[in-house]
């Protein structure tokens, strides 16, 4: 009797007990994924070291032309164009300083190399489509440096004279050399790097002011505003003079001149009163006129 109870009662649970547990089986999840991926570092990245040096500047005053600030530093346009990021050189606003050297914190860049370019020659004369271009004369005008110097200077077939060895007093003034007094005048404004570039000496108008060391005349001219009509002289490959307020300029560009010749007639023209605004640049920053001018 209680055999027939036990397999009743298996026939009966049995199929139950067997849908429970495969119940059960199918309702089991994945078995958990563990992330060993490393957090992030939260430590700041390191930053660039950078440089305390002092970069020579030039603050644009009203009527200042690109081109005559460059030459009244030793430099070209194309030179302040890259070293201010400039993207209209024609628009330089009051105030702003600009660059005057290249930047000493400037990085250099990796150019990426892109496909091989087929490099084909021009023939000259023409545009590399079979147009003829006329390419005389050349207009405009140029900046000053001492290629586009030469790029305007006469062509000629007959060979390079060879200069004369004998050094020439005049053509290299060095730190120590003996400097002239421009003019005679008294001393009525010093040096002052950030308010006065140079020294301001009085006079009578038509002085006579004469070049404080030999050189070549590398500016002639009233284009800068602020200097009236000034002359720029280039001494060397560091040093250069500039002369401002003149009522009359007795050079020309491309001139050279001697040491203690008359270079042009004191005035006031974008000045105050009569006077002379004198100054000395070496490697196109301003220096102290004084440290280089003889006692008197």
């Amino acid at each position: 009797m209680i055999h027939s109870v036990k397999s009743a009662s298996l026939k009966f649970f049995g199929p139950v007990l067997l849908a429970a547990l495969l119940s059960a089986c199918a309702a089991t999840g994945p078995a958990p994924v563990r992330d060993t991926t490393p957090p992030p570092s939260t430590q700041a990245p390191s930053e660039a070291p950078t440089t305390g040096a002092k970069q020579p500047v030039h603050v644009v005053r009203p009527g200042d032309t690109l081109m005559g600030i460059a030459r009244l530093h030793g430099v070209t346009a194309k030179d302040l164009v890259v070293w201010n990021n400039l993207t209209d050189p024609n628009q330089i606003h009051v105030g702003r300083e600009l660059l005057v050297g290249p930047p000493v914190d400037a990085v250099a860049q990796p150019i990426a190399i892109g496909e091989p370019v087929e490099v084909q020659p021009v023939k000259p004369g023409s545009d590399g489509n079979g147009v003829v271009v006329k390419q005389e004369p050349k207009g405009g005008k140029q900046p000053y440096s001492d290629e586009a110097w030469a790029s305007v200077q006469p062509r000629s077939t007959l060979p390079p004279v060879v200069p004369p060895t004998a050094p020439e007093a005049d053509r290299t003034v060095a730190a120590d050399a003996v400097w002239l007094w421009p003019v005679s005048g008294q001393v009525i404004g010093t040096f002052d790097e950030a308010a006065n570039k140079g020294l301001d000496i009085a006079g009578k108008p038509g002085d006579p002011v004469i070049a404080s060391a030999g050189g070549k005349v590398v500016y002639s001219g009233s284009g800068l505003r602020g200097y009236g009509k000034l002359v720029i002289i280039k001494h060397d490959a560091n040093y250069l003079t500039a002369y401002a307020h003149n009522q009359q300029l007795l050079v020309k560009e491309g001139e050279s001149v001697t040491k203690g010749q008359r270079i042009a007639e004191l005035g006031s023209t974008d000045a105050d009163r009569p006077k002379l605004h004198f100054e000395i640049r070496k490697q196109g920053r301003p220096v102290d006129p004084m440290k280089y001018l003889p006692a008197r």
